[in-house]
């Protein structure tokens, strides 16, 4: 018995041969402890230190860092700055002048833990220099844990916090750092976001690898004007042009929750998710709930390999959202989940919608590449551009006048009605059909240059938004079964689906309670044909699990539409006459979302007439 016990024993670690003491940890280890849940990476510091400038009032932010944060991180502004008697407090664990601890929900500020500064003073080599007003200036500084006396310093204002060694104290964390390169790109992507939520202060990146002052990698000075002015410009410098001048503003309410900032349109969008900037109260945040809602919105309009690009800010009162439920503050809890999530989709939808044919920019940019011939050496010289006195001889006298026989074939062939147009309609924004070319594609001429628009791609759109309509306006259709099919669920999944059955039912999905956690299936959307139920409802549990709602139903019945516009638009290969073009034309100036067909790709492009110039030499 006792060799089988030993056994057991080996065999699992957890089983002790005594009961475990329990110990009161010391402070440093405490510290250490924390420092593994708030500060994970060079990134997660240069995070806190510049939260704790902005909760300063900063309105210029300067942070440094060497070897990607690994070997020096320091940060400096220009706000409030800290007194010399309380330097030692800012250093003790959850001490802090962000809350008073008798309310955690009402948080305003980007920390309140008092957790960031003596973790990284457990972990690395801190010094904090600052001033308030009125004050003499002071530093302090703490190593592994090990804090000195508080001195007298040289400084102007603010404050200045250099963390040097990161994790020298605890070697075994460096193991699980990446490279210098993709360190410092996450401290990049840090200062990005919360440059994003505070546009009217100013930030400085430096790299100072090396010594020295070190490259500015990163700078965004301070913006002016009205919020989305200032935000617009914001992200014209640190997302780029592209993004700017292809993003919608959002700005809607709904029950005392305000959605405001930008978001791209659908056909500027993303192989991956890499320009999908959220934040709640300003905070930056990455919540499955947020990303989910921004998916839906985009549901109809984008490929499930596509990703949109936005960047948005939910504002609500701090005790309506829970900010402390994650170490890192990346997520939150929402009180009202649902109506956070309803609010993005139906204003950015809203927004899309207002868009009308509008399609981005990047598709004619993308266009003009492909037309534009590749240059091989040096650039070619036009005779044109250095003329010999010959050529100028042949230029004039094809300026000349024409022969008699050729001025009147001129005249015929100037007067002669353009088939393709029975009245100019440049002035529209997709302009008047010029040609069809190929069965399928449309060419049009606008008042300031040439639209080309995938006939095909176009009407399959049209057609689909008709369906849609139709579909709102009357309901979807539901198939009674001859026998209800039985999904047996547990209980908990079985009351999950049943709290959205009103909301399954406008979508001809009738289920009731059969018992325990039995589901009974009533009816059927009459659009799908045969369902399986039971892998229809898991498919909706999935959905409500992950995001607290479900658009798998009505992602399945937009799909049998989006084939049945498929199938009942213009097919190519149809040669389509001059009133039918134009008509399609001004269906799709009316339409929304008819700037892109039901996969997301643009139904056309459009070309400056600038441009077409310049692929042609002439500017």
């Amino acid at each position: 018995m006792r060799a089988s016990s030993c056994r057991m024993n080996a065999e699992s670690p957890h089983i002790l041969p005594e009961p475990p003491r329990i110990r009161q940890l010391d402070e440093a280890a405490v510290n250490r402890i924390a420092a593994g849940e708030v500060v994970e990476r060079p990134a997660s510091a240069v995070k806190e230190l510049v939260e704790n400038a902005l909760d300063a009032g900063a309105r210029r932010v300067e942070i440094t860092y060497a070897d990607g944060g690994k070997t020096l991180i320091r940060v400096r502004d220009d706000g409030c700055g800290m007194m010399a008697k309380d330097l030692p407090l800012a250093l003790a664990r959850h001490a802090t002048s962000k809350i008073d601890g008798s309310d955690l929900l009402n948080i305003r500020s980007f920390g309140f833990r008092g957790e960031a500064l003596p973790s990284l003073g457990a972990v690395g080599r801190l010094r904090i220099t600052s001033r308030a007003a009125g004050e003499d200036a002071a530093e302090i500084a703490v190593s592994g844990g090990r804090t000195e006396p508080v001195r007298p310093a040289a400084l102007t204002r603010g404050t200045v916090v250099e963390l040097r060694d990161l994790f020298y104290a605890t070697p075994a964390r460096l193991k699980f750092l990446r490279s210098d390169r993709a360190e410092a790109q996450a401290i990049r992507d840090v200062v990005q976001r919360l440059a994003m939520a505070e546009p009217y202060v100013g930030f400085t990146l430096r790299d100072s690898t090396g010594g020295g002052e070190g490259k500015v990698v990163l700078r965004a000075d301070a913006e002016q004007g009205e919020l989305f002015d200032a935000l617009g410009q914001r992200l014209r410098r640190l997302i780029g042009n592209d993004f700017a001048d292809n993003a919608l503003a959002v700005d809607a309410e709904r029950e005392g929750i305000r959605l405001t900032g930008f978001a791209a349109l659908p056909t500027y969008s993303r192989g991956a998710a890499v320009e999908q900037f959220l934040f709640v109260n300003g905070r930056p945040v990455r919540d499955k709930l947020l990303i989910g809602a921004l998916r839906a919105a985009y549901m109809d309009v984008l490929s499930r390999d596509r990703h949109p690009a936005a960047v948005l800010n939910l504002i609500c009162d701090p005790e309506r959202v829970d900010v402390n439920v994650h170490p890192a503050k990346a997520e939150v809890r929402f009180r009202e989940p649902g109506i956070a999530r309803g609010l993005i989709v139906s204003a950015l939808r809203h927004a899309l919608a207002e868009a009308g044919h509008r399609a981005s920019s990047t598709v004619a940019g993308a266009t003009l590449g492909a037309l534009r011939p590749e240059t091989v050496g040096s650039p070619r010289i036009y005779q044109m551009d250095r003329p010999t006195p010959g050529a100028l001889r042949a230029a004039y006298q094809m300026q000349a006048p024409l022969a008699p026989e050729l001025a009147e074939a001129s005249a015929r062939f100037d007067s002669a009605p353009d088939p393709a147009v029975e009245e100019p309609q440049e002035d529209y924004p997709l302009g008047a059909a010029r040609a069809q070319i190929h069965e399928n594609y449309i060419l049009a001429q606008t008042a300031t240059g040439l639209v080309i628009v995938d006939g095909h791609a176009a009407h399959e759109r049209l057609v689909y938004e008709r369906l849609k309509r139709q579909r709102d306006e009357n309901g979807v259709a539901a198939q009674a079964l001859l026998i209800p099919e039985i999904v047996d669920l547990s209980e908990s999944d079985a009351s999950l689906l049943l709290d959205h059955a009103a909301t399954l039912a406008t979508l001809g999905l009738s289920i009731e309670p059969f018992g325990g956690g039995a589901i009974a299936v009533r009816e059927t959307p009459a659009i799908l044909g045969e369902v399986n139920a039971a892998n229809l409802l898991k498919d909706i549990l999935d959905e409500l699990h992950d995001g607290g709602d479900s658009l798998r139903l009505q992602s399945r019945i937009d799909a049998v539409l989006s084939r049945m516009a498929c199938h009942g638009s213009i097919r190519t290969g149809r040669r389509m006459r001059p009133d039918e073009m134009n008509a399609l034309l001004r269906e799709m100036e009316r339409t929304p979302l008819s700037g892109q067909c039901n996969h997301g790709r643009p139904t056309y492009v459009e070309l400056k007439l600038t441009d077409i110039e310049r692929l042609f030499g002439r500017t």
